[in-house]
């Protein structure tokens, strides 16, 4: 692919006015052997100060550029993906599949080609590259591992095993619904509709929807509530509070415990149950069915072992 190139010039357009150097370069009565001097280039040696620093000011404007609403998270996971990338590897095919090709994170490896590719997409309407290097990269192929997920059994065991109600009501609460971390994190008294044993959240792309629960997760958090006063969420406690507390139960249990294998949980348990993954999707919030039978396979397999020992047997 080309260098980079701005909308007028070798360099970027809309430069930082703290950075009178850039901002000069950017003139069209600029040298262009001084433009040269700054664009990124193909090569395998290790990226001057200049390139670094170009690089470093793309990714300011990528990450200043993200649509309003979107998680602290997900920007604190453009900005680590992307920092990694950036301060080493140039932006062009070689440079990603080099990237790529070093790490040694399994499916994460995934994450990582996913900002790069959200980088990319956007460096390239936005006329910062010719063209896109991603069109020259291959997606990383994830393995198919059957992941861990929690059983009915577990559930009521890891109830039984806590002694807060609080801690009874988020552990019931994540298996009924399904929720990821941050949705259960930042639920108000006001989200609950008791009638119906559903709970209004803010989900993942700052989209609002709705998720349920049971009559078991209602008692314990009608007893939860009822002694005690809320600010904020219900829980009086930030995301990673409640990770500590699923953490701290998995060493005692050793029962694999975070709001991903809950997640799964819902997923299988409702299939074994029945329900279509077209429903299990929606009441989830899925996007599309795809982690959904990626989170029912173990289950597909089990109820085939089934069918082998009963033709066998």
């Amino acid at each position: 692919m080309g260098p980079l190139v701005g909308k007028g010039g070798l360099e970027p357009p809309r430069l930082s006015a703290h950075d009178p150097k850039s901002c000069s370069s950017a003139n069209s009565d600029t040298p262009p052997d001084r433009q040269s001097s700054e664009k990124l280039t193909k090569s395998t040696n290790l990226l001057t100060l200049s390139q670094i620093q170009s690089q470093a000011n793309l990714l300011t404007k990528f990450l200043s550029s993200r649509r309003q609403g979107l998680s602290e998270h997900t920007l604190a996971y453009y900005q680590m993906c992307l920092k990694r990338f950036l301060r080493s590897y140039e932006i062009t095919s070689e440079g990603i599949n080099s990237f790529l090709s070093n790490l040694n994170c399994g499916n994460a490896k995934a994450s990582y080609y996913r900002a790069i590719r959200a980088f990319c997409n956007w460096a390239t309407r936005e006329g910062y590259l010719k063209e896109n290097p991603l069109d020259r990269v291959d997606k990383p192929k994830p393995a198919k591992r059957i992941l861990p997920s929690i059983t009915a059994e577990q559930v009521q065991y890891l109830i039984d095993t806590v002694h807060n109600i609080r801690d009874k009501a988020i552990i019931s609460l994540l298996a009924d619904s399904g929720m990821r971390l941050n949705e259960l994190a930042n639920i108000q008294a006001s989200d609950i509709d008791w009638d119906s044993y559903i709970i209004t959240i803010i989900g993942k792309g700052n989209k609002q929807r709705k998720a349920p629960f049971t009559e078991r997760t209602s008692k314990l958090l009608q007893l939860y509530l009822g002694d005690n006063h809320h600010n904020g969420n219900i829980w009086n406690l930030k995301a990673r509070g409640i990770q500590t507390m699923l953490q701290g139960l998995e060493l005692q249990t050793g029962t694999k415990c975070n709001a991903h294998s809950f997640r799964r949980g819902f997923a299988c348990n409702l299939h074994r149950k029945g329900l279509s993954t077209l429903d299990i999707m929606h009441l989830g919030g899925w996007e599309d069915l795809s982690m959904v039978l990626r989170y029912t396979r173990s289950i597909t397999f089990e109820d085939c072992l089934q069918h082998y020992k009963a033709v066998l047997t």
